[in-house]
């Protein structure tokens, strides 16, 4: 009996070191036309020297687009050098779109001034508040980029009494949902009820890591401390339109791969 909890422990703690040091690709056929390589939450990790692991798949995947959807980096972090290196890979590959996450949020001004340059000068468009619009393939498409206070992360040092935004609230920062085709990229995915009343077709999401763990194909953790976070991973309808949310490839996980979303829209 206890030799076999002896082996059962060392093969559970094998199967968590190796689903902590590798990923997966998910694809999703949502349409057609349109290929979205999504990235998110790579932070307090690393895919190969630089990230290299990442940009191969880029390569080889070919995509139109790349959206990098906030916690690039770690709040605690000060060498930004391998996601240099990997966003200036990225941009020889396919357009780069970016917003930031709750871990940039807490970066120094003079660290985030760095990040933010880092992405600016490597070709990537940044989109903090903003909105761009493009021709792809033959399709206008509207791409926007939210980025939500803090407060709505962390609040006085506390996960409690969180700012929760309304609709106004997102009018305010990013304007009316522009006219046509619109992909939002939003880093937080538990305002995705709010994201569709705004009127965005696709919202991309990553922040609550797939759950942290995941029991029965359902999250179990929120960073905010949350049980069963509504919005954790895949792909949900809300009012016929769709949260898109990336499990993310950083952080300790389990039962949880770490994914790049591979999307055809």
């Amino acid at each position: 009996m206890k030799k076999t909890a002896i082996v059962s422990a060392l093969a559970f703690s094998a199967y968590a070191v190796y689903e902590n040091n590798s990923f997966r690709i998910r694809r999703e056929k949502i349409g057609g036309g349109i290929k979205i390589m999504h990235i998110s939450d790579i932070h307090k990790r690393r895919f190969g020297k630089n990230h290299c692991k990442i940009s191969r798949i880029a390569e080889r995947e070919r995509p139109d687009l790349i959206f990098l959807t906030g916690d690039t980096v770690s709040r605690t972090q000060k060498d930004f050098t391998p996601e240099k290196i990997l966003i200036e890979n990225l941009c020889k590959t396919a357009p780069v779109y970016a917003v930031l996450g709750n871990h940039e949020g807490d970066l120094s001004e003079y660290s985030l001034g760095r990040f933010t340059d880092i992405l600016e000068n490597s070709g990537a468009v940044l989109l903090r508040n903003e909105t761009r619009s493009i021709n792809i393939n033959s399709r206008i498409i509207n791409i926007c980029g939210l980025e939500l206070p803090q407060t709505v992360y962390k609040k006085n040092g506390s996960y409690k009494n969180l700012d929760i935004p309304g609709i106004e609230d997102i009018y305010s920062l990013l304007g009316r949902c522009p006219q046509g085709e619109t992909l939002l990229l939003a880093h937080n995915p538990l305002f995705g009820e709010l994201y569709s009343v705004w009127g965005a077709d696709y919202t991309f999401c990553g922040h609550v890591h797939g759950g942290i763990i995941n029991i029965l194909g359902r999250g179990v953790l929120s960073p905010e401390r949350k049980l069963f976070p509504k919005y954790s991973k895949g792909i949900y309808e809300i009012n016929g339109r769709k949260l898109l949310v990336s499990a993310g490839m950083g952080k300790f996980r389990l039962f949880n791969p770490s994914e790049i979303v591979i999307y055809e829209i």
